[in-house]
């Protein structure tokens, strides 16, 4: 590595100075942020496989959960983070703190108008690519140490909202 490279401390270092004292956070985001803007993120993925296979699809019942945030609400708990957050503070960029597999996919075939689908876990590989493997996991995730902690509070549409709002449907 150049002498002169980023060098980020791992989430276990960033606690540890915040037990000798130094203001310091780790702020994990959720993984699903989206918002307009998102072009390359899970959500325009998951789009563009739905278009291309012509179903949007879940794996096994679609329960599993993913948190998810708004990136315009997900810029707002970093300051917060600096401003006033105890030292060795783990923290949550979470809006949604569950929202199941399924009602991602069916928000994604309401507005593209094709079906939806499970496919087996077995196949998901197949039909998702790399994200087969990962939207098989359950993460629910919860902000609310981050909310207490800090006073954050979401402000913007919720994943499956900002799906319905369109703005990644145009081409």
């Amino acid at each position: 590595m150049p002498r002169w490279a980023l060098r980020v401390p791992t989430e276990h270092a960033v606690i540890a100075m915040g037990e000798r004292g130094v203001r310091s956070a780790a702020l994990r985001l959720a993984p699903l942020v989206h918002g307009e803007g998102d072009l390359k993120g899970f959500t325009p993925t998951l789009i563009g496989i739905a278009r291309a296979k012509g179903v949007s699809a879940y794996v096994g019942d679609g329960s599993n959960r993913w948190p998810a945030v708004h990136r315009l609400d997900a810029a707002h708990p970093y300051r917060l983070a600096v401003e006033a957050a105890p030292a060795g503070s783990r923290l949550h960029a979470v809006g949604d703190e569950g929202v199941t597999f399924r009602e991602i996919a069916e928000a994604i075939a309401r507005r593209l108008r094709v079906p939806v689908a499970g496919v087996a876990p077995e196949d998901a590989g197949d039909h998702l690519g790399f994200l087969g493997p990962l939207v098989s996991l359950d993460s629910p995730t919860s902000s609310a140490g981050t909310r207490e902690r800090l006073g954050w509070r979401p402000t913007r549409p919720a994943l499956i909202a900002d799906i319905a709002e369109g703005h990644y449907f145009n081409d």
